[in-house]
């Protein structure tokens, strides 16, 4: 589902998709929650506007995606992350948190 592969995710890309609120919002759901589903509760943006987000975490190689039904439900990718940035998704999840 356009996810790439670990040693294919670039630096720049990952920075830049975790640099906007709501997609590091989805991100630091995900890292204290788990899998998440594609609307998650107490999140206000349009459908669309979300949907967007998604595909953007997908595609920079954060998350991955599986289908269970009709719904999508996104994973963390925090393995192959910190694997190919060590400390980085640890670092960014810190940030600004007390």
């Amino acid at each position: 589902m356009g996810q790439p592969d670990h040693a294919d995710v670039d630096l720049a890309v990952v920075l830049h998709a975790l640099g906007d609120p709501v997609r590091l919002a989805l991100v630091r759901r995900m890292a204290d929650d788990g899998e998440s589903a594609c609307s998650p509760a107490g999140v206000d943006v349009p459908r669309s506007t979300l949907s967007n987000h998604w595909r953007i975490l997908r595609e920079a190689g954060i998350t991955q995606t599986r289908r269970a039904g009709k719904t999508r439900l996104m994973t963390l990718r925090r393995a192959e992350l910190d694997a190919r940035f060590p400390g980085l998704l640890a670092a960014v999840l810190a940030e600004g948190r007390p």
